[in-house]
């Protein structure tokens, strides 16, 4: 199995596909930190180079103490290895065992304004080969949108902006990735969406590598085109402490959903990589409340109500 593309102190790749995609993704990581700083100048940026014992490596970059953005951390990895960890064979038991190159972009993005939402969009892409057999590839990613205090028009942006990215690959795609997404990011424990969802997809190989790749690039790139508008839309609206604890207190939600379920989490971690990437999701600042209940007919409580329950926000009038 062959490494990197020339970074990270390990052998090139052969295979042209791995290094294609692995020349996008770094550049999708530079525009979406790019046009980040670009919205919040006062930002600091922190940059990681890495290497992974078992094979491979990445770039880590984390904005922080902004005036628009708390945190955010936008992740490149490309690692490889002679087995597939647990997490990735879940749904695919069959390549078990099987030796594998893995590379994506994750962005996470937690602003300081509770009335901005948190934003989370992976573009992956997977290779894996045993001797004697083809290699067996197939993309995955998505992105979805946490708000603290829910707007329609945000929702309602947020979607249109997914079926732009779905619509030319076919009308079914769009209601098919919205429908996983909404599944995927559940807290079955809390019986609540993580947030208002967007589109997720995984194993995607179906149409041939041309068509999928391209579908992958087009929702790396969407994911900042939907994104910004909505940080432009609430960067400026007033919030007090009320608005600061609830924010903080649903931040504890999104932690839970990512230690507890998030296949990604549980791929880095399982594999060997790098812990301070893995976890650059997570919020700087978050707390737990004891039974919180919200006011009834507070703007806690319609955020409870109408936005954290799977919606078909293109009906939405």
């Amino acid at each position: 199995m062959s490494g990197t593309v020339g970074s990270f102190g390990v052998e090139p790749v052969v295979d042209p596909c791995v290094h294609r995609v692995h020349s996008w993704l770094r550049e999708l990581q530079d525009r979406i930190v790019g046009e980040l700083l670009t919205e919040d100048p006062s930002a600091k940026l922190v940059e990681d180079v890495w290497e992974r014992p078992g094979g491979g490596g990445g770039r880590t970059r984390v904005i922080a103490d902004g005036e628009v953005f708390e945190r955010g951390g936008v992740n490149f990895s490309h690692v490889h290895g002679e087995e597939l960890p647990p997490a990735a064979t879940v749904n695919r038991p069959e390549l078990a065992g099987r030796a594998f190159q893995a590379l994506g972009v994750s962005a996470v993005v937690h602003p300081l304004n509770p009335y901005v939402p948190t934003s989370h969009c992976n573009v992956r892409y997977f290779t894996t080969e045993v001797p004697g057999e083809a290699p067996v590839w197939w993309f995955g990613g998505g992105f979805d949108l946490t708000p603290y205090y829910g707007f329609e028009t945000d929702a309602q942006a947020w979607h249109r902006a997914a079926v732009a990215v779905c619509e030319e690959f076919g009308n079914d795609l769009y209601p098919r990735f919205k429908e996983w997404c909404d599944r995927y990011f559940f807290l079955h424990h809390r019986n609540e969406a993580r947030g208002v969802g967007g589109i997720f997809f995984d194993d995607l190989n179906e149409w041939g590598f041309e068509l999928c790749e391209q579908f992958a690039r087009r929702v790396g790139h969407g994911y900042v085109d939907a994104y910004l508008p909505i940080v432009r839309r609430r960067r400026r609206t007033p919030w007090s402490q009320r608005e600061r604890d609830f924010q903080l207190m649903r931040r504890g939600r999104y932690v839970e959903f990512n230690l507890v379920y998030d296949r990604g989490t549980l791929f880095g971690l399982q594999s060997g990589g790098r812990t301070e990437s893995i976890l650059m999701s997570l919020p700087p600042l978050v707390r737990w409340q004891y039974d919180w209940k919200p006011v009834p007919e507070s703007a806690e409580a319609g955020l409870v109500e109408r936005f954290l329950r799977p919606r078909d926000w293109l009906a939405v009038p």
